[in-house]
């Protein structure tokens, strides 16, 4: 606001007539903020959880989603969007941040739930920051009560955070607080899947990697479900963007903390656990910027952490100093990415290290605990994934085709190199071909230089004794607590002081 009007903040000098003075100032002021106000768009940020892009509109059959396929002919569908992290906490104290967890120390998953960790100096959540460039913010549980369902208003940061992250959790509130940055955050593809039938088990398309057998083929039907019951809810919500006289002035963004809810998927740093989907699509009432036109696909790479602070730039706010995001959006877009990155380390009781870039073509996979094997002890797996137990059966028959025995292996491969175009599932490991050599070199170095640069802080493995205890630092810690917005408590703050 300053930098916009400095005319308004200039010293003035005291007066006989300074009483009025001010109180005309404070008019003008107050007219001035309510235009500069209008002139910014509100955003509507709706967050599935373990979604990989299994929509229509993306080319998964056995899906119904007619709502999310229409937001992408009236936006943008993002084909080549990645997380940081592939699973929650890490990925979103990242995106949440436009940071890369690895470097703000938010890299184990569930971690730092009961040590008072704090984010370093000049790193905020985006709320924060868009906050003080004049948005309400909100991270949405209470909707209209005929929807007959609540956002689940998950968080799920690896830092303590002891000021008000949200102004509010009520959809009611935001009519009357314009502009407004709000998520709603949706569990469906989130285990365990609960949504109608829908998918027929037979015709569902089954990676090769995972054994063709009726538990997978009802497990992977389980997931398109969800898929189709969280399209049903987001129709809800669009439809009452649309009644509340909201859809003209408010930017939708649909993504995903990470990818799919399935044994390489989550947890794993291959496209399954990474590529997520992006669409936008841009209200009416607001200039457009130049790399956004109606029913179009955009094959940029781009990072979850990008989103930070391209809304920043949308609210008319600088990118902060420290802020590892790009804006990709409007005349200060950054030029296309040649290369996004991801990690993943201790989730649950499991310690890994991954660290992996992709490019427009290739994934390199730099593991650093390649001793241990891919279905190393999770018991959140274990108990959640009945392919993950149905691997280690087949395996023990004999029954399963070398591609599978990957994922049975007692160890892994120190490095990893897929060619995207021809091995979209990435099934050939590409990282002993002689022909491809100088691509593995390349791109190791490229990740060398980003764990440096980045001052990665995961060099070091938790000590057993802390990856044990799932993170937890004292007795009687879960490290569960914190996923969520205390409901109560945001309630009653919201009640008092937006009633």
């Amino acid at each position: 606001m300053k930098q916009r009007f400095p005319h308004l903040f200039a010293p003035r000098v005291q007066s006989a007539s300074g009483g009025w003075s001010l109180c005309v100032s404070l008019f003008f002021l107050l007219l001035i903020d309510t235009a500069f106000a209008a002139e910014r768009p509100n955003i509507l940020w709706l967050i599935a959880e373990d979604f990989s892009p299994d929509l229509g509109c993306y080319g998964t059959k056995e899906v119904s989603t007619p709502n999310l396929d229409r937001l992408a002919e009236e936006g943008v569908r993002y084909t080549r969007f990645f997380t940081t992290a592939p699973v929650c906490s890490a990925s979103r104290s990242a995106f949440m941040t436009g940071m890369f967890q690895t470097t703000i120390g938010a890299h184990n998953h569930r971690s730092h739930r009961d040590d008072g960790y704090r984010l370093p100096d000049g790193v905020r959540v985006i709320t924060d920051w868009m906050r003080d460039a004049g948005y309400f913010t909100a991270n949405l549980r209470e909707l209209p009560e005929h929807f007959g369902f609540s956002g689940t208003g998950k968080t799920d940061w690896n830092f303590t955070y002891d000021s008000k992250p949200f102004d509010s959790d009520r959809w009611n509130d935001l009519q009357g607080h314009r502009p407004f940055l709000a998520q709603i955050n949706f569990q469906e593809t989130h285990r365990a899947f609960h949504a109608p039938k829908h998918a027929d088990p037979a015709k569902v398309v089954i990676p090769p990697y995972y054994p063709d057998h009726p538990v997978t083929r009802e497990d992977w039907a389980k997931y398109l479900d969800a898929a189709t019951e969280l399209d049903r809810k987001i129709g809800l919500i669009l439809k009452q963007l649309d009644a509340d006289g909201l859809s003209a002035d408010t930017i939708v963004i649909f993504t995903a903390d990470h990818g799919q809810a399935h044994v390489r998927g989550k947890q794993f740093c291959y496209d399954s656990g990474l590529r997520v989907p992006l669409i936008i699509r841009w209200p009416k009432d607001f200039p457009t910027p130049k790399q956004i036109q109606p029913n179009t696909v955009d094959d940029r790479l781009l990072m979850s952490l990008d989103l930070a602070p391209t809304m920043l730039d949308i609210a008319g706010a600088r990118k902060p100093e420290k802020m590892q995001g790009e804006i990709f959006l409007g005349d200060r877009a950054a030029p296309p990415r040649k290369y996004v990155f991801g990690a993943r380390d201790r989730c649950d009781e499991t310690v890994f290290r991954f660290r992996t870039v992709r490019t427009d073509r290739y994934r390199y996979i730099h593991n650093f605990t390649p001793e241990r094997p891919f279905l190393q002890k999770n018991d959140y797996k274990e108990r959640s994934y009945p392919v993950w137990n149905l691997l280690k059966e087949l395996d023990a028959q004999g029954q399963l085709t070398p591609l599978q025995k990957f994922l049975t292996a007692p160890t892994m491969p120190p490095e990893e190199l897929y060619d995207e175009i021809a091995d979209p599932y990435e099934t050939v490991n590409l990282a002993t071909s002689p022909e491809h050599q100088k691509v593995l070199v390349e791109l190791r170095s490229v990740v060398d230089r980003w764990i440096d640069e980045s001052n990665d802080q995961g060099r070091q493995l938790e000590p057993p004794e802390l990856a044990a205890a799932k993170g937890a630092t004292k007795a009687n810690s879960d490290p569960n607590s914190g996923s969520t917005q205390k409901a109560k408590k945001a309630k009653k703050k919201a009640a008092a002081d937006f009633k």
